[in-house]
């Protein structure tokens, strides 16, 4: 028998990503459930923060940000910094990963 459902946010599970955004002066690692592709010629990815979270001001300044695919291997980081904010830890400290300038992509 066919369901008919009301729209929602239920297509999981998503991969979890670990965004890095800011200069190389100050940076900060975010852990995002919402990304995907927009559009494939030109290239173009979206993540969506909401604007009480500490990355949104640093992105929504910047206008740039890395997506970074997560492994097994930063689980623990990626899971870290989901749930601890930028305000009051040094993420790449704390979790150990290393950041690295990204490079202009057109």
């Amino acid at each position: 028998m066919k369901q008919q459902w009301k729209p929602g946010t239920m297509i999981y599970p998503l991969p979890a990503a670990l965004v890095s955004c800011g200069t190389p002066d100050s940076s900060n690692l975010i852990t995002v459930g919402w990304t995907g592709t927009v559009c494939t010629d030109p290239a173009m990815c979206y993540i969506s923060l909401r604007p009480e979270r500490h990355s949104y001001a640093i992105v929504a300044d910047r206008m740039e940000f890395t997506i970074n695919l997560t492994t097994e291997a930063i689980a623990r980081a990626t899971d870290w910094c989901g749930v601890r904010s930028g305000r009051d830890f040094d993420k790449w400290a704390e979790t150990g990963l290393t950041p690295d300038p990204g490079r202009m992509v057109s």
